[in-house]
């Protein structure tokens, strides 16, 4: 294939090959030419033109198939158009003469039809260059036409199309002519051809102005007539032909001359409504030449007619675009709706007429009103939908009032205005179902009065009519759920008052059941009560059934219609109600089949027709019961469901009888209670009706097998029981398409019904199927069949092989056989044998070649394709065979044989699944196979036919998963764009094929998730390249392709395609938002912008009254720039909530980039350096605008989206400095907007579920510490103060209008905002408490800084006592509420203080959220009262029910028995204490950190106070229990900040009882005073055995969880894991930071330890606690610059110095023990030094030394003056001071200075005598060498004060040799004037020292200083040189020397004090 890609076709390759690859080699080479001759220079292309013409002549002549001359005609016009033109003529010439010949054979067709192509090709790219040769070549090719078969046709009538295209107005002469061809062909048998025909004249009518004229008659009546039977492909084209040219009619501006423009008439709107109307009424038949069966009433529309004329509507309309229809909007109302009014009897004169062509006029409005409207228009066309109403409504008044009964019912004017109704209200509940809560002002202006309107025709006397508004109530309870309530509340209190009347019981029973229907979309619910009062009233309306006969059919049906739709409000509401439920279920069935009989005997047909609705309804009650509450399905229950069954399925058997008895009424309810009964047994378990399954088979076989059935049933029991792909090819109509609603009439064929609400009222509460559409139940009659065919399922299944049913039936056709070879394949799991596989291919390949029958051709490949897809590998071997196969069919098969190309992608599709990942490699066996894929998929690609072409994306989409780099992007991309953005005059912005959508989305999502940069760019490009061919509308080059996606979201309609853009945006979002941050906002902010017209005026109106000059802020926010046209024309709301959500998940992205995005500072720095970078902090202002446009929108969804966007950008940017003002933050300067945001959202009118966000959004501001002025914090922490006053009263005082869990949400929410912006208070508190102790602030920053802090502490404080008493409530509440189920009797019988006992299962979740802040802030309360102030309005409490925290456990009725405080205290420690531990020991996988977080810090808070602590040290158990729950926390969460809070308990744990072993020992002592101190008992754990009993002791849980800490971060200190025994040589190593911490805190509290033991029980753990301590030291005393301890060490130090002193290693018991012990340990110590395994371990000197010196410094003397000890210890001093480092000697000097100062010689002594003379010998050094840098002179100064400290140490008769040794050592450093200028500063420093030393040593020890001098007279000329050339200086000097001198020996000693 390599051979093809040059410019001159390689004929010598070519000859060599095969038939087959040779035209696989020269479709590859034109491929490639097209390429090529684009990228050539014109001089080249020149050159080799004329051999170039005859190579592609010469294929004209070799027949070539149809992709092949399709390129090849197309490369012949780039060919003429780039290079001369002079021999085109010549060219067109033989073309011509080709099409003349005479040779009529087959093999000489694609010839003739290939140079038809050429003809078309060359004149649309040349145009009028061609001059006048056009009029004879389209003679030519007409004449032509005249013979031509239905291929010759097809492309004759493209190539016209071309023509016409390229010409423009130069074809005028021909108009005529072509127009009368394709009028003819616009009738064609063949579709193919009509599909061509309508391309052609689209083109026509571009510039033969008489079609939309003088002709547009009889245009209309050839479409009308070309509709009939019309596939779908047909109706789109000539939709799209007759909508435009319709369109046109009305809007073109006449060219020409006067004259010329008063021939041709103008056409107005109502003649064009007129003429697409008769279409729609009379179809084809005309209008004047009514024929006989027209006159007698008898001929119908055929639906294809009607159908095809509904989609020209939708094309017109949408041609004419959105706001045309908003002006023309009544008008074109109330012509559709007369389509269906009386006026046009046609129309409905069946019901199953009148059904479908309601369906098309619903389509029509959807398509236009819901395509082509913003939100605003909609809401102007729902106000005009609702005045057609008022004015049918007063019709039908006028007539009802009429006093004559008769004229009443059958008057023709009810039956005329009710299918106008239907249409209408069906379109009204759609509107405001799309509309959501934008919806509310239509509802609140009373001058239009919709709902009233609504309820006012649920009396209408046509059931259809009370059913379309029934559903539209559905409907607008769930656009707005806050009217759910009300509505309901007036449908029941109509429904009683207006109980004699029949309409009226239908109808407001239906309005109910629709309601309910619609509370499981509303996440709000409604109060519980009402289920009760549904309740009653069904069991009201079954009884009275009976007492008039007018009333039992409707009352029974009402009664039983409500039980059922009560059921889908779950079990939470059934279960109150179930045993009423069964009894009634139980009573509607005779008792036994004796009963049965006598039944059969009795009554007439109008008692049978009673009894059969209610059974039915009975029974579908129950199926609903089965449905929606599965939960409680118990065994009891379905023992309860059970005995009416029998009787059930005995009434089934005998309706035939009863039928023929009672004759023809019975055949409806008949049938309707055979479909409810197989309904009911589909869903309940096959044994519980095991003894009648004989007798259900024999109903359902003659069910299946009825005669009359059979057509209609396979269309419509095929979807749901055949395979998607099958069904493609069963039936074009069966296929997803954007006209499914209308489309599926015409599966049934002219007499079958579509399905519509009043065939089945049940399904009025069903889930909804298909979106936001009405349910479409079909006719009783077919839906029976539907049950049938899925219960003879479940029952055949359960028979299993008892019962073969034989089939009989002789399948002989191939088709079928093929179609049998896939499928057993395909569901028997695949095929096993290679010879079963090779005979089945063998068979598929003969048939797939039939090229008489395409439809054979079809079948066998789409066979071909399952047995492909169930060989797997087995198939590898045919895979070459079958892909030429493939490629030979696709470059052959005509293309109006659709149905094969769609096959064959099939088939390839499934290669290239067999082949998959293969397909990346290199030999040449796979690029050969990999390149006839890729040709495969681009002859697809090319082909007319969508469905084609969407396989052919879906192949590339697979080609790309496996073989990436193989795909061409780009290509792929743009034709992937194209598609999507192409015919955008269409109701959606794309192709009108919705699989062809699908395959587009489905391939870009996964092209973005792997490269989303590089589809961006090459979408750009395409944009950029093809500006004149896209619409502005999108515009991909200014918004890129995300925009165009968005605005795509906005407009498609389809749920799985939306779901796809939003996932392609999202992969977009993720991995481009922070290159293109920039492009991205500006989206999302027009997507928000443009709801902004009419939410954001009213929010800041109010702010100006109270807030005046912060106005600016807002107004900024207000005003919008209209400077250019909105890229996004009023996007609906659904699509701003997903702009909102996009801008929190931009946040989110920008938290993972460059940390300048939250730092202005930086960020316009960096923005500086190069104008491309952009941050986010950059666009704050547009943030905070966006988030306020969509919190004060009409939508709620909205609003609670632009909650979350303003709670992220609080979170994000509250710590954001303004560094133009240093001490403020950047977000400060929004105050005035976040306020005006959240403003609204606490009116009385708002949602809980907004307010409870809003909450949120309040809590976090106030936290965020962003205000720091009082008076600016109070604003918002006002409407905080309103909603707690709201709540005060607890759940009664709430709103009515939703379920009680809302109420409870909403409580919860403002309780735990309040906890959290308390917790803050508390905490900025105490910050502010400390650093006023550390650092003294000026005057104004302490009043200002204490202001806030105090001052939020202060705001909240005063409603603390409210608060707390809430709070405490709150947790009661959730306390009961996570007890387990088998306490459940012990509950409170009408719940707690904020949910109610019916409610509990969903108020649970809204406690979940909020316990945990609730309990951090009660913790904080009740220890900041320290447990020790009782509430004064302890009693009293202010809730409406007396539930008080005291009042915990008791009946709250006897609360005569009043608690003292402290069983109040210990009731709330344990309320408490219960609630953390219940939740940390069961953490479940998804406890937030937040919850676990605050839950510590509770337990933090508690054990702060002495109180709780006393309750802790005195109860063991409860510590150990903690202990235990707190080590399981550590285990199961790994993150640090959770970790060190658990450990911060645990020492607090510790803390507690240390605490309560004091104070045992304090009072033992105190009340053994006199005793002898022998007999005191020991206190501690441990006792006086030492024994630690695991579970049962508080020491041994605290050390298993220490242990867990510290192995986990040092796993070396377990030698079980590291494998090895004891010591293990291993490198030191510093852990993380938070690792240090860990370790840190584990070290604190092991340290503490012995506290707790008594003397014995401390002997026990000693070894541990030390072989921990001593273990971290080892293994993390790293080596750090300048000798610095790493952090752990510190902290082991620090604990080893703590368990030293203990005062148990002096206590007699366990004095003995611990010296044992501690000298082991000092050994180990001593051991690091010691090279294990031969290997040296690098251990920090310092370090260890620093130990040694702790354990000789900490411990009695007796422990290191063992002489083997001490001698060890002094070599390590020894060989430190050795040890070149300067700063282990400062360190070293250190050490030994605290050692000589110990008090007791003994200890000492040893050190002193060993080591001073070593160290005055290191000073008399550094006398010769000069110091250098500061080290060296610390080293000096250190050594000295070492010396000094011995002459005070020193025994007098001493002290005199050691001042003489130290003298000359500090005068040798001194220096005379002229070298003291001259010296470095180092050397000054020095001088300095030494100065100031002597004259303090000089008066202290004045005679030896003389003495010194006098035996020295060089000493002393040096001393007195030196203080004589200093006198000056030292004045100046001495304060500075000293300063100089402290911080360096501060930081360097300061570790040192902390653990000597």
């Amino acid at each position: 294939m390599e051979l093809a890609h040059t410019l001159l076709l390689n004929e010598e390759a070519c000859s060599q090959l095969s038939e087959v690859q040779k035209a696989e080699f020269i479709f590859q080479w034109l491929r490639y030419l097209e390429k090529l001759l684009l990228a050539t220079s014109r001089n080249d292309v020149r050159e080799k033109q004329k051999t170039l013409v005859e190579q592609l002549l010469s294929l004209l002549n070799s027949s070539p198939g149809p992709p092949t001359r399709k390129l090849l005609a197309k490369n012949l016009a780039i060919l003429y158009s780039i290079g001369d033109t002079f021999s085109v003529y010549e060219t067109i010439d033989k073309c011509n003469d080709l099409i003349r010949s005479k040779d009529d054979s087959p093999s000489y067709l694609p010839t003739k039809l290939a140079a038809v192509v050429c003809l078309g090709s060359l004149y649309k790219k040349l145009g009028r260059i061609l001059g006048n040769t056009f009029t004879d070549t389209v003679g030519n090719i007409l004449k032509a036409m005249k013979s031509a078969e239905s291929q010759g046709r097809y492309e004759i009538m493209l190539s016209l199309q071309n023509i016409l295209n390229g010409l423009g107005a130069a074809a005028t002469p021909c108009h005529r002519d072509v127009y009368k061809a394709a009028r003819s062909c616009l009738t064609d048998r063949s579709m193919a051809v009509r599909c061509a025909a309508a391309k052609c004249l689209l083109e026509l009518q571009n510039e033969a102005i008489f079609m939309w004229s003088t002709d547009l008659d009889s245009v209309a009546t050839l479409c009308f007539k070309s509709f009939e039977g019309s596939n779908y492909d047909v109706r789109i084209s000539i939709s799209k032909l007759l909508g435009t040219i319709l369109a046109k009619a009305i809007i073109s501006k006449h060219p020409g001359t006067a004259a010329l423009r008063q021939s041709i008439r103008r056409v107005s709107l109502e003649e064009v409504l007129e003429l697409l109307g008769t279409g729609f009424l009379r179809g084809s038949s005309g209008f004047l030449r009514a024929s006989g069966d027209m006159l007698k009433g008898t001929s119908s529309v055929s639906r294809d007619v009607r159908v095809g004329v509904t989609q020209a509507y939708v094309v017109f309309v949408s041609t004419l675009g959105g706001t045309w229809l908003e002006k023309n909007f009544p008008v074109f109302l109330s012509h559709l709706l007369s389509l269906v009014s009386q006026s046009h009897p046609k129309a409905t004169q069946t019901q199953i007429d009148a059904v479908c062509c309601r369906r098309c006029i619903s389509f029509i409005l959807r398509a236009t009103i819901g395509g082509l409207l913003g939100e605003k228009a909609q809401i102007a066309a729902a106000k005009d939908i609702c005045q057609t109403i008022w004015k049918l409504k007063k019709v039908m008044d006028a007539v009802l009032s009429d006093g004559n009964l008769e004229t009443r019912l059958g008057s023709t004017d009810v039956a005329a205005s009710q299918h106008m109704l239907v249409c209408a209200l069906q379109e009204l509940g759609n509107l405001i179902h799309g509309l959501g809560t934008t919806a509310a002002p239509l509802l609140q202006d009373s001058s239009i009065g919709l709902l009233d309107s609504v309820i006012s025709v649920i009396l209408h006397p046509s059931i259809s009519v009370r059913l379309a508004a029934a559903w539209c109530l559905h409907c607008i309870a769930v656009a707005l759920p806050s009217y759910l309530t009300p509505l309901l509340d007036r449908c029941i209190e109509r429904l009683t008052v207006l109980k004699s009347s029949p309409e009226a019981v239908t109808g407001f029973s239906f309005a109910v059941a629709a309601l309910l229907g619609a509370v499981k979309h509303c996440p709000l619910g409604i109060p519980h009560g009402k289920g009760k009062i549904i309740m009653t009233l069904a069991e009201d309306l079954l009884c009275s059934a009976t007492q008039n006969s007018r009333l039992s059919a409707q009352r029974t049906q009402a009664g039983w219609l409500l039980i059922a739709a009560l059921m889908t409000l779950g079990s939470a509401v059934v279960s109150h109600h179930l045993a009423r439920v069964l009894l009634l279920w139980k009573c509607v069935f005779p008792a036994s089949p004796k009963d049965l009989e006598t039944e059969k005997s009795r009554g007439d047909s109008f008692t049978w027709q009673v009894t059969l609705e209610g059974r039915a309804g009975a029974l579908s009650a129950i199926k609903s019961f089965v449905s929606y509450c599965g939960d409680l399905l118990t065994e009891e229950v379905i023992q309860r469901l059970l005995p009416p069954l029998p009787c059930a399925v005995d009434l089934l058997i005998q309706l035939s009888s009863i039928l023929k008895t009672y004759g023809n009424p019975l055949k409806t309810p008949s049938v309707v209670y055979r479909q409810r009964l197989y309904e009911l047994l589909i869903l309940l378990p096959p044994e519980t009706y095991e003894g009648h399954l004989c007798a259900i088979l024999k109903e359902l076989a003659a069910d299946l097998t009825a005669p009359d059935i059979q057509v209609a049933a396979s269309t419509f029991l095929l979807p749901p029981l055949c395979h998607q792909d099958d069904l493609l090819i069963l039936s074009p109509l069966l296929q997803e398409t954007d006209h499914r609603f209308i489309e599926e009439q015409l599966l049934l064929g002219n007499g079958g019904a579509c399905g519509s609400l009043e065939y089945d009222p049940y399904s009025i509460y069903e889930k909804d199927v298909e979106g936001d559409s009405v349910p479409k139940p079909l006719p009783p009659t077919l839906s029976v069949i539907s049950s049938a065919a899925k219960l003879f399922g479940v029952v055949c299944a359960h028979v299993g092989e008892a019962q073969r049913l034989k089939s009989a039936r002789d399948v002989v056709t191939r088709t079928g056989h093929s179609l049998a070879l896939g499928s057993l394949n395909r569901y028997l799991g695949g095929i096993s044998s290679s010879q079963h596989l090779n005979s089945c291919i063998g068979i598929l390949y003969t048939l797939s070649q039939d090229s008489t029958s395409p439809d054979v051709q079809t079948w066998a490949l789409h066979s071909l394709s399952l047995v492909i897809d169930s060989a797997g590998p087995l198939f590898y071997v045919h895979v070459e065979p079958t892909l030429s196969l493939i490629i030979m069919l696709l470059l052959n098969v005509p293309p109006t044989h659709a149905e094969v190309h769609q096959s064959l992608g099939r088939c390839l599709n499934a290669l290239i699944t067999t082949l998959g990942p293969e397909l990346q490699g290199n030999s040449t066996s796979v690029s050969a196979l990999r390149t006839s894929c890729l040709l495969g998929c681009a002859v697809m690609q090319d082909n007319p036919d969508c469905l084609v072409q969407a396989q052919a994306i879906s192949c590339l989409q697979q080609l790309h998963m496996f073989a990436p780099r193989h795909v061409n992007l780009s290509s792929l991309v743009s034709c992937l764009c194209e598609i999507l953005l192409d015919n955008s005059v269409l109701v959606n912005l794309c192709s009108p094929y919705l699989l062809l959508r699908r395959a587009v989305l489905a391939c870009l999502r996964q092209l973005v998730q792997r490269e989303a940069s590089e589809v961006s760019e090459h979408a750009v490009m395409l944009a950029k390249d093809s500006r004149e061919k896209l619409t502005p509308d999108a515009n991909i080059g200014e918004m890129g392709l995300e925009g165009a996606l968005l605005a795509l979201l906005d407009k498609e309609t389809d749920q799985r395609l939306c779901h796809d853009i939003r996932e392609t945006l999202n992969h977009m979002l993720t991995s481009m938002a922070v290159e293109k941050l920039s492009l991205w906002l500006k989206l999302c902010k027009e997507v928000l912008a443009a709801s902004a017209d009419f939410a954001t005026i009213t929010c800041v109106d109010t702010m100006q009254e109270e807030e005046g000059h912060k106005l600016d802020d807002a107004s900024v926010l207000t005003t919008r720039s209209d400077e250019k046209p909105h890229p996004f024309t009023n996007p609906r709301w659904a699509t701003r909530v997903f702009a909102a959500e996009c801008v929190c998940r931009i946040i989110n992205q920008c938290e993972n980039a460059n940390s300048a995005h939250f730092d202005i500072a930086l960020a316009q720095e960096m923005k500086k350096r190069d104008s491309r970078n952009d941050f986010l902090v950059l666009h704050l202002a547009d943030l905070i605008r966006m988030a306020f446009m969509a919190a004060t929108d009409h939508s709620d969804q909205l609003r609670l989206s632009g909650l979350e966007t303003l709670l992220v950008v609080i979170r994000r940017f509250a710590t954001v400095p303004e560094p133009e003002f240093p001490g403020h933050v950047i977000l400060e300067q929004y105050q005035a907007n976040v306020g005006a945001a959240l403003r609204p959202a606490f009116t009385s009118e708002t949602p809980p579920d907004v307010t409870a966000k809003a909450c949120q959004v309040c809590s976090a501001w106030i936290a965020s510490g962003v205000v720091s002025d009082l008076s600016d914090l109070r604003r918002v922490h006002q409407l905080l103060v309103s909603s707690l006053t709201k709540i005060q009263a607890g759940k009664e005082a709430l709103s009515h209008l939703y379920n009680e869990s809302a109420s409870t949400m909403e409580i919860l929410a403002v309780l735990k905002a309040w906890a959290e912006v308390y917790i803050i208070a508390v905490q900025r508190h105490k910050n502010n408490k400390q650093t006023l102790k550390t650092t003294s602030y000026s005057e104004e920053s302490v009043r200002n800084g204490s202001n806030s802090s105090y001052g939020l502490l202060d705001l909240v404080c005063t409603d603390l006592g409210t608060l707390s008493r809430l709070w405490l409530a709150a947790l009661q509440d959730f306390a009961l509420l996570t007890l387990p189920s088998e306490f459940a009797s012990q509950l409170p019988v009408d719940g707690g203080a904020f949910y109610t006992a019916e409610t509990s299962e969903n108020a649970k979740m809204h406690y979940c959220n909020s316990w945990a802040l609730i309990l951090h802030a009660t913790a904080l309360w009740l220890t900041s009262t320290g447990f020790v102030v009782a509430d004064p309005d302890e009693g009293a409490s202010n809730l409406s029910r007396p539930v008080t925290p005291t009042s915990m456990c008791q009946d709250s009725s006897s609360g005569a028995t009043v608690k003292s405080p402290e069983d109040v205290y210990t009731d709330r420690f344990h309320l408490l204490l219960g609630i953390s531990v219940e939740f940390l020991c069961s953490l479940r996988s998804d406890a937030t950190m937040e919850s676990i977080t605050a839950c510590l810090h509770a337990l933090q808070a508690l054990l702060d106070v002495p109180w709780p602590r006393s309750k802790i040290g005195s109860d063991q158990d409860l510590g150990i229990e903690l202990l235990n729950v707190l080590h399981r926390v550590i285990l199961t969460r790994e993150s640090p900040s959770i970790q060190l809070a658990s450990l911060e308990v645990v020492r607090q744990i510790i803390c507690a009882a240390q605490e309560h072993v004091k104070e045992k020992r304090r009072s033992a002592e105190v009340d053994d005073g006199a005793a002898e101190k022998e007999t005191l008992p020991e206190f501690g754990e441990g006792k006086d055995t030492g024994g630690l009993v695991p579970g049962k002791s508080l020491v041994f849980a605290t050390l298993e969880l220490c242990v867990c800490i510290l192995v986990r971060q040092l796993p070396e200190l377990n030698p079980k894991l590291t494998g090895s025994s004891g010591v293990k040589a291993s490198k030191p190593q510093i852990l993380s930071e938070d690792g240090s911490r860990l370790v840190s805190a584990a070290l604190v509290i092991i340290s503490e330890l012995p506290a707790v033991c008594s003397p014995e029980g401390s002997i026990s753990i000693l070894p541990t606690i030390l072989y921990l301590t001593i273990g971290v030291l080892r293994e993390t005393a790293v080596k750090l610059p300048g000798s610095q301890l790493s952090s752990t060490v510190a902290a082991s130090l620090q604990a080893l110095k703590g368990i030293l002193s203990s005062p148990m290693a002096r206590a007699e018991k366990s004095h003995t023990a611990w010296t044992d012990l501690l000298r082991s340990a000092l050994t180990t110590v001593l051991d690091c030094w010691n090279p294990v395994d031969g290997t040296h371990q690098e251990l920090d000197e310092v370090s260890l030394l620093t130990a040694i010196t702790v354990f000789i410094l900490s411990t009695s003397p007796e422990v290191t003056t063992i002489p083997c000890l001490q001698r060890s210890c002094i070599e390590k001093f020894k060989a430190a001071l050795e040890i070149k480092d300067p700063m282990v000697q400062v360190k070293t000097y250190q050490l030994l200075h605290s050692i000589f100062q110990y008090p007791n010689p003994a200890v000492s002594y040893p050190y002193i005598y060993s080591l001073a003379s070593s160290i005055v010998e290191k000073l008399q050094e550094i006398d010769k060498r000069k110091p250098e840098d500061t080290t060296e002179l610390q080293i000096f100064q250190e050594g000295i004060k070492v010396l000094e400290s011995l002459i005070i140490i020193a025994e007098e008769q001493h002290r005199s040799q050691l001042v003489a040794c130290l003298l000359p050592i500090l005068i040798s450093f001194l220096l005379d004037e002229n070298a003291l200028g001259s010296a470095t500063s180092i050397m000054r420093n020095l001088h300095d020292f030494a100065l100031q030393n002597l004259m303090q040593i000089g008066p202290q020890y004045s005679s030896v200083f003389k003495n010194v001098m006098a035996s020295s007279p060089a000493l002393k000329a040096r001393l007195e040189a030196a203080i004589k050339g200093n006198q000056e200086s030292i004045k100046v000097k001495l304060p500075s020397s000293k300063h100089t001198k402290n911080p360096g020996n501060n930081s360097s000693i300061q570790l040192k004090t902390n653990f000597l």
